[in-house]
């Protein structure tokens, strides 16, 4: 489910610097940095979209990009704050659109590489960067003259005779001083500054820490029969990721959520334990990669600037410029899920208990136990084997005829591939994107197979917006951790991997399609609560008659999947709801308790407070872990998705509820997808997310679609 939009935000971000010469200075260390024309960043790219030159860019390029990025970003917003001429909309608000573009060509590069294709030079770099581009923030927001201006410019707006974008550009520049602590005092704002910097640091260590602990706790094994169970392709996969470290016998790399997915193929009861145990407990060994304390103290940091800030807890701070505004609104739609959705587990744990015990297993289904018999009640339920699936899901064939294709029926794309273009590692494959009337629209990268310097998950973003003010097009990548197949062999995935696919791809589309004035409002720049609508919506289509029979193609044959086959899926697509409802609203749940700590709780035990806190919420099931534990909960403490976990199922609501619109109008249809475009894929952030997205619909979303997509109330079928 993570199907992670993981956007690097690096408009403001960072520390002050002043200009030295042929070089940026560090205020803090001195140290002069050269950088010029030879650095590949200097200026911008000369490649189509203005593309990352991978092919000139070194380790040793970004530092000094990113230090004299600051340098420029502070000088341009010091001279918007320090100007004598009266504000007004195009001095000020428009001015600081336009600042900041090394910065921002450099961070979104450096930001994609350490989370794609890291290593010990640039997370150096990001150690040492994070804490300066923390501090530029403030810098920023935190600068009273400027902020004087942009008050100025906000209580004039009436009647500045703006168009609909330019005043909620005002609007939303207005309200992210405001929350950023503008109208603190100065004694305030000091002791602001500090605790961003502490969180920023704090929040890039757990980063660190938490590749390394995964990549270490990757399940080993020299016994082969441990493996009992996997395929042919996938033991090969484990010898060759063995080969790859050096290491004798098999190895599981981990994926970031708390269950793997080989677990539903290993019939040895002691190696799925083995395996589940290295993920549970792959940062908490009282090692270097051990992250309770960095986040008990992440927790207390955030809790504490909320309380700076006026807020009685970080949760409520954050969510203030949410689709939910409240933590109370976005606690209140969870607790309504909880009961059907345990309720639903619950059942499924009766069902999978009843067959352990008739294979007279003696034991209580435990967390290892799930997958590897949910999928023998599968099969017998609905004669399902993943095995016969997986031979008409090839990697490829996915993108090109499913993922592709449906974006060509909905909205006209087309695609070709892109060799000429640089990439940062050779599995990545470039493509240019073309409009309906043949103009060229957009390059996406796609960077698929897992990697141990890859973070966890599978996102999307960009390494250039869209800005007509600044007259550059969008240049997206996203990127995944499938198993990469022993050489020779086919990429063949699941029907979960096809949907994350689709996911990620959603995320593009609302980058690809942007069509604003101003960078700060493009694409999928817009509140976390309603980021994961377009990609998760774009789930659908993944499973949509046509679509399906476009790509659901046998990889040796060519033949179709078999009208019986397809069938069983669809019947089955509901099966385990109730275990994975529970299992992300249990992580969703963890993430707001964290967050709703006031400034005044101790630093917290962080197993004690998991416990308790999975208690408080009727999630404490025994058998279903929550989807991520505290420990390695990458987006929470480092993503940006702190408190606002939550989004992932408040938007399956809003996207339910427009594929019902959808299903209604006709389906997939150049009308229905253009006007889906139009008025809400292109727009971004430039009108109220709840009207925009109610203008669109004819009304206002219910959970009942939502429930009736999950299984959790009968839908008469």
């Amino acid at each position: 489910m993570m199907k992670r939009l993981e956007r690097m935000c690096v408009l403001v971000m960072a520390g002050a610097m002043m200009a030295g010469g042929a070089g940026a200075q560090s205020a803090a260390t001195g140290v002069v940095v050269a950088f010029g024309p030879w650095n590949p960043f200097y200026a911008a790219s000369k490649l189509p979209f203005q593309a990352p030159p991978f092919n000139k860019i070194k380790d040793t390029d970004y530092q000094p990009a990113i230090e004299a990025g600051i340098v420029q970003q502070l000088q341009e917003t010091q001279a918007i704050a320090n100007n004598t001429a009266a504000p007004t909309f195009e001095n000020t608000i428009v001015a600081m659109e336009k600042t900041g573009q090394l910065l921002n060509r450099v961070s979104l590069v450096f930001f994609g590489i350490t989370q794609a294709n890291t290593n010990d030079a640039l997370q150096k770099v990001q150690d040492l960067e994070t804490p300066k581009l923390a501090a530029l923030q403030d810098e920023i927001y935190l600068n009273s003259k400027l902020f004087a201006r942009v008050k100025a410019v906000y209580d004039a707006r009436a009647t500045l005779k703006l168009d609909a974008e330019s005043l909620r550009l005002v609007e939303v520049d207005y309200r992210a001083f405001v929350k950023a602590g503008a109208r603190l005092n100065d004694a305030d704002k000091a002791k602001l500054k500090k605790l961003n910097e502490e969180e920023a640091v704090l929040s890039n260590t757990f980063t660190n820490k938490l590749l390394a602990g995964t990549k270490a706790a990757a399940y080993v094994t020299t016994d082969k029969s441990k493996l009992a169970g996997l395929s042919d392709a996938q033991v090969q996969a484990a010898a060759l990721a063995a080969k790859e470290r050096g290491v004798a016998g098999y190895v599981i790399p981990l994926q970031n959520t708390t269950q793997q997915p080989d677990l539903t193929f290993m019939s040895d009861r002691g190696a799925r334990q083995a395996l589940f145990e290295d993920s549970w407990t792959r940062t908490e060994r009282n090692d270097a990669n051990d992250t309770r304390a960095t986040i008990s103290r992440l927790a207390q940091v955030r809790a504490e600037k909320a309380k700076l800030l006026g807020f009685p807890n970080y949760a409520a701070w954050a969510l203030q410029d949410q689709m939910a505004k409240t933590p109370e609104a976005a606690l209140k739609f969870m607790d309504a899920l909880v009961g059907p959705a345990t309720a639903k587990a619950k059942s499924e744990q009766q069902e999978i208990q009843a067959l352990i015990d008739k294979q007279k297993g003696g034991f209580q289904v435990q967390p290892w136990d799930w997958n590897f018999y949910a999928e023998q009640v599968r099969k017998a339920k609905y004669d399902l084997d993943e095995s016969q699936v997986k031979p008409y899901f090839e990697l490829n064939r996915v993108l090109q005829d499913g993922v592709f294709y449906a974006a060509n029926q909905l909205y006209g794309l087309t695609f070709q591939e892109r060799k000429d273009i640089p990439v940062y590692q050779p599995d990545v494959r470039v493509f240019e994107v073309f409009d309906a009337n043949g103009k060229p629209l957009a390059l996406i990268y796609f960077d698929y197979f897992k990697r141990d310097n890859k973070a966890g998950g599978a996102w999307m973003s960009n390494f250039m917006g869209q800005s007509k003010l600044l007259g550059t097009l969008p240049v997206i990548y996203n990127v995944a951790n499938f198993q990469k197949p022993a050489p020779g062999q086919p990429a063949l995935i699941s029907f979960s991997d096809v949907t994350t696919m689709f996911h990620e791809f959603g995320h593009g589309l609302h980058g690809m399609f942007a069509n604003t004035n101003y960078p700060s409002l493009s694409g999928t720049s817009v509140p976390r609560d309603f980021v994961e609508f377009p990609s998760q919506f774009n789930e659908h289509w993944a499973s949509y008659p046509t679509v399906f029979k476009h790509y659901a193609v046998h990889y040796k044959t060519g033949a179709p999947m078999p009208d019986d086959l397809v069938a069983k899926i669809k019947k089955s697509a509901k099966f385990d709801q109730g275990y994975l409802v529970t299992e992300a609203l249990a992580a969703a749940e963890l993430d707001m308790q964290w967050h709703t700590l006031p400034a005044s709780a101790p630093l917290e035990n962080i197993d004690t407070f998991e416990k308790a806190a999975l208690a408080k919420t009727h999630l404490d099931l025994s058998a279903v872990p929550p989807r991520y534990r505290s420990s390695y909960f990458l987006h929470i403490w480092s993503n940006g998705y702190a408190a606002g976990y939550y989004a992932y199922s408040w938007t399956q609501m809003l996207d339910d509820a427009a594929y019902q619109w959808f299903e209604d109008h006709g389906g997939l249809t150049r009308a229905n997808g253009d006007r889906f475009r139009t008025m809400v894929l292109s727009r971004g952030n430039t009108q109220d997310l709840d009207k925009m997205y109610s203008t669109w619909l004819g009304g206002q979303p219910t959970v009942a679609p939502m429930l009736k997509d999950l299984g959790l109330v009968d839908d008469g079928k």
